[in-house]
């Protein structure tokens, strides 16, 4: 393709995308009652009896659900605008990136699937000590949108951080890391890990910390045992395609 055709098929893929997004947004709009419950859900968690969120301003509600139905749109989308990127990635890629592209994109979206559900699950602890922790004389009262705020961005934090063993996994088969050096570096990545716990968890609690510097290190290990396994898979591939 030229360079024209690939622009044009940047822009189709493009315009498909959008108006996936948008197509969902209109469905979480209309469907905004049912989110708001599920993200409502660890607040009652943590405190059954007085979970409700108060707005204090006349357009909160609405800018509220205009919130939740953009993100709602996007998350809701996310398959058509994933299978656009691939569809338009995967035409550059050789028979043999293709084979290692597939699981990638899989185990991808598995990852930040299950970073998400584990910060879903851990948020009523989290917000169970920072109520605690200012002390028994203050009251809560939460408006929605900075709650809501507040458990999307810790969603997304840990969905992004639990692609790490997807990336050092990559980076093992480009040959760019190996496995012996991961190994290597094991002390330096319980250091850094915990740091980067402590550093862009949003909530700051210990609860969060925890549920993001244990899966990320046992995630570590196993990127070190996966890249050795598939490192010897290729080389006797290799070797079978070189004799052959």
């Amino acid at each position: 393709m030229t360079l024209v055709e690939h622009l044009q098929e940047l822009r189709r893929r493009l315009i498909v995308s959008v108006v996936a997004v948008t197509l969902m947004a209109v469905v979480a709009f209309g469907i905004y009652g049912s989110i708001l419950h599920v993200l409502q859900e660890p607040y009652c968690s943590a405190f059954p009896r007085h979970c409700a969120l108060y707005i204090t301003s006349p357009l909160s509600g609405l800018s509220l659900r205009v919130k939740i139905a953009t993100y709602g749109g996007i998350f809701l989308a996310s398959p058509v605008v994933l299978w656009n990127i691939w569809r338009f990635i995967t035409p550059g890629l050789e028979k043999r990136e293709k084979r290692y592209a597939y699981p990638f994109v899989a185990s991808s979206i598995l990852l930040f699937a299950m970073g998400a559900g584990v910060a879903y699950m851990v948020f009523p602890h989290a917000l169970r000590w920072l109520t605690g922790i200012g002390g028994p004389t203050l009251h809560t009262i939460y408006s929605p949108n900075s709650y809501i705020s507040l458990i999307l961005l810790l969603m997304v934090v840990f969905g992004i951080t639990f692609e790490f063993p997807a990336v050092l996994v990559a980076l093992e088969l480009a040959g760019i890391v190996k496995p012996q050096q991961l190994s290597a570096w094991r002390r330096w990545a319980i250091v850094l890990i915990t740091l980067g716990a402590a550093i862009f968890i949003p909530s700051g609690d210990p609860f969060s910390m925890i549920a993001m510097v244990v899966p990320l290190y046992v995630f570590y290990e196993l990127s070190i045992v996966i890249g050795r396994v598939a490192l010897r898979r290729r080389s006797r591939v290799a070797s079978r395609e070189a004799a052959s």
